[in-house]
């Protein structure tokens, strides 16, 4: 265990510390060096297969920003975030995109691709001929896209950084805004990063949440 590992209680006291941000500071930028270990947050999320079917838009444009205030239903955040990460699936994952991910292992572990057939074929069967009758690939890909957020925000929170997840926005919209309407990607949600206002009211509010006992059971 290195020296800079968190203890347990300041895991916890950066977690009650987090909330989602309503209000940002647009005059506070993140450093370059803290947003680079969030976006490799981003690259290290964990995914069913290690297939990775998503993709993250960092929007910096500020005309674009602006617009997608609208088609986030008014919430500033999108604008007065320091960053503004989109996160988007591939759709129709296939057999194509599991080729690319074994040509990648190969590269990456050194092996020859041809000695990971096996899995490979794994994966393409789960994909093309799933156990489950009501499985969608897109609605697949979507719930691996939230372990993406799950890992951004927890990440941003060890860090001292704000988040915001936002589902409440017109994703076929945001998808015109950043031309991926006819791309291989949709966008699923959006999280502003940045810090929070000293005037953001909500930051000082108590977490409402159940009592542990409630919502975590112990099975022997």
């Amino acid at each position: 265990m290195s020296d800079s590992t968190l203890t347990p209680e300041q895991l916890l006291h950066q977690l009650q510390w987090r909330y989602a941000t309503k209000q940002f500071d647009p005059a506070q930028q993140i450093p370059t060096a803290t947003w680079d270990a969030l976006e490799q947050s981003l690259v290290l999320t964990p995914s069913s297969f290690g297939l990775q079917p998503w993709k993250f838009f960092v929007v910096h444009n500020p005309q674009i920003r602006q617009q997608l205030v609208e088609y986030s239903f008014g919430q500033t955040q999108v604008i007065d975030a320091s960053h503004l990460v989109v996160l988007a699936i591939k759709k129709s994952a296939n057999a194509d995109d599991v080729d690319r991910y074994i040509n990648r292992t190969a590269e990456v572990r050194q092996v020859e691709a041809a000695t990971l057939t096996g899995f490979a074929n794994v994966i393409k069967n789960f994909l093309a001929n799933p156990n489950n009758p009501d499985f969608d690939a897109d609605n697949w890909a979507t719930r691996q896209v939230y372990i993406a957020l799950g890992q951004l925000m927890t990440s941003a929170a060890v860090l001292g950084i704000d988040a915001c997840p936002m589902e409440g926005i017109l994703p076929a919209k945001y998808d015109e805004a950043l031309g991926l309407t006819d791309t291989e990607y949709r966008t699923v949600l959006a999280c502003p990063v940045g810090y929070r206002h000293a005037e953001d009211k909500y930051a000082a509010l108590p977490k409402v949440r159940y009592k542990q006992e409630e919502i975590v059971a112990h099975i022997s």
